[in-house]
């Protein structure tokens, strides 16, 4: 457990340097910063953090993006599976039946949308669809 809190840190990171500090985003609904002409729609996928894993793209991500990975093991399990994809502000469930645990693995695209969340303020209720491959 340890392991992959620091994990998904780091890859949160990376994705936050990768996306850039230029870049202000809202969720669905949510206006953008002055500074951005317009919204980012859609995260690029971070770097799996160990070969076999796949990480899903969040669409209308935040600048603290939620990263949505499933680990090598859970593939080769098969079974049906929810993530948290939690950033520090607020957290979504992404559940993915066993059926599409398998098309995942077979490297078959896969989108499903996540639970509906608030932002930690308790303002604008989101969700948002997460694209497997």
């Amino acid at each position: 457990m340890y392991a992959l809190f620091h994990r998904r840190k780091l890859v949160a990171t990376a994705l936050t340097l990768l996306v850039g500090a230029a870049v202000t985003i809202g969720c669905g609904g949510g206006s953008s910063s002055a500074t951005s002409p317009a919204p980012t729609p859609t995260s690029p996928a971070p770097t799996p953090s160990s070969p076999g894993d796949v990480t899903g793209v969040v669409a209308d991500n935040h600048p603290d993006p939620h990263v949505a990975v499933i680990t090598a093991a859970q593939l080769s399990a098969g079974a049906a599976l929810t993530l948290d994809i939690a950033n520090s502000r607020h957290s979504h469930i992404v559940t993915l039946s066993a059926a599409e645990i398998t098309q995942i693995a077979a490297h078959s695209r896969v989108s499903v949308i996540s639970s509906v969340s608030t932002h930690s303020d308790g303002t604008e209720p989101h969700s948002h669809r997460v694209t497997f491959n």
